[in-house]
């Protein structure tokens, strides 16, 4: 068998891969980009973000619909079920891979799909349908994303127990889920799940909603989840799950027991790493098949780099990007010339959105630093009023003394969006991240940027009566 060679093969087209891929193409360099799957774009594409946000979108478009005082009685009877929402998201990614195909063509890239194993250090073999390929490459980068963690005493053959890549396979509207695991994919399906109108128990293995957010945030989310009908039950521990024809049953160690159509679990992800040959060649992979690896990118071969979520937190498409982008500039250039950010805005697609970068309250208050606070509050911004959805703040965080920003948060609808405007100017060095910058810019209105410039000066009063 021929043995193919490249400078670089990039095993995955994720967001990790498809950042390093493109950046090492500019530098001239041959690239061969492995995909197990029939097309391009990873789990981010087919599975979880751009289906889960397609999904979101179109049923936040029907619930505002219905809530419409123009619109509710002819919304009344208006009925959309889950299987259209999936078709939607396909069209989606359709789109996406089109796209994708096409910039990796225009880049002279070769895009190989098959399953990839490690024979040695430089040397893969892919598995296709009906034929293996051998590739040699100088370097490899690992961007083989994760799964969706499955605990062994769980039947996830049984159609009535999904995860979050099955919950996209569901061809029906199910009248109540349980979902166990209230991270951000667990608050996601509870929004969109109680949106469209299911009876929703979501089940949290902790105290609070999201613990690592602004705890004003974290309040908000519970009350908008709880008053859409989704019911929150904290500090439960899973022990073990029934099903028959007709339901799923979910016991807690604290015999709290639950019943309904389905039950979601969504509670951790798996790197995918396996049988790829890695223990074989000295990688170190944890239990829960994620790489470890430096500061650099760099697993126990120094030549073998990894990116994006198969390799831990965060686990966010934005930061696999640039991930990948930074590891390419390294190889491509000896040394890489920027580093990436520190503070990396987080996207949390509820309903509202949620959406922060830097710290928060408590951390301000553990580090001892004197932070002051200013708040918008949506209901009061003339463009949340005109699309109706009032619910929501922006909250900036800033140092008393210098009026340096330190942290950013908001929720509601488009915070993700609204959070980056932020993000622009305290990534700037003094004098130029200053809360004065809001305050004293002027905004179209009307808009929800200009939250910035009423955030600005509420925390500016706070601090200064006369202001």
């Amino acid at each position: 068998m021929t043995t193919r060679q490249f400078d670089i093969i990039v095993i995955g087209s994720g967001p990790g891969g498809e950042g390093a891929a493109g950046q090492l193409a500019s530098a001239g360099l041959s690239i061969a980009v492995i995909e197990e799957h029939p097309e391009v774009g990873g789990g981010c594409l087919h599975w979880g973000t751009i289906p889960s946000k397609t999904m979101r979108h179109e049923i936040q478009l029907l619930y505002d619909y219905r809530r419409h005082p123009i619109f509710q009685k002819s919304a009344r009877s208006l009925r959309v079920d889950y299987a259209r929402l999936l078709a939607a998201a396909e069209q989606v990614a359709a789109a996406q891979v089109s796209t994708k195909y096409k910039d990796y063509a225009d880049k002279n890239i070769e895009v190989i799909h098959g399953r990839a194993r490690f024979i040695d250090p430089h040397k893969i073999e892919v598995q296709q349908a009906e034929s293996q390929e051998s590739l040699q490459a100088d370097k490899f980068i690992i961007a083989t994303g994760s799964r969706p963690y499955q605990p062994d005493s769980l039947d996830f053959s049984h159609p009535r127990i999904l995860d979050s890549d099955k919950v996209l396979q569901m061809g029906y509207s199910p009248s109540s889920i349980i979902i166990y695991g209230a991270g951000v994919i667990g608050c996601e399906y509870a929004s969109i799940f109680a949106n469209l109108g299911t009876d929703v128990t979501l089940i949290n293995t902790r105290d609070r909603l999201l613990g690592y957010l602004d705890d004003e945030i974290s309040d908000a989310l519970s009350y908008t989840l709880r008053k859409r009908g989704c019911r929150i039950q904290h500090n439960e521990t899973f022990q073990s799950v029934s099903v028959d024809d007709n339901s799923v049953t979910l016991t807690c160690e604290s015999t709290q027991q639950t019943r309904a159509d389905v039950l979601l679990w969504a509670n951790g992800r798996t790197g995918n790493t396996d049988n790829m040959g890695l223990e074989e060649i000295g990688i170190t992979v944890n239990h829960r098949g994620q790489i470890e690896i430096n500061k650099a990118y760099q697993t126990n071969v120094e030549h073998i780099y990894a990116v994006g979520d198969v390799v831990g937190a965060p686990g966010l498409a934005s930061a696999s990007f640039d991930q990948g982008r930074f590891v390419a500039s390294c190889i491509a250039n000896g040394a890489c010339g920027w580093q990436l950010i520190k503070d990396i805005p987080t996207g949390i697609y509820t309903t509202p959105e949620i959406s922060c970068v830097g710290r928060t309250q408590k951390e301000l208050t553990e580090q001892k630093i004197p932070y002051g606070v200013g708040r918008a509050h949506f209901e009061n911004i003339a463009r949340a009023q005109i699309t109706g959805h009032p619910t929501g703040m922006l909250k900036l965080l800033f140092n008393c003394q210098t009026l340096e920003i330190l942290g950013i948060h908001c929720f509601g609808e488009q915070a993700s969006e609204i959070v980056h405007i932020g993000q622009a100017i305290m990534s700037q060095p003094a004098p130029g991240n200053n809360l004065h910058y809001f305050a004293e810019t002027t905004f179209n209105y009307p808009t929800m940027a200009e939250a910035y410039r009423v955030a600005a000066i509420d925390g500016l009063q706070r601090i200064n009566a006369n202001y």
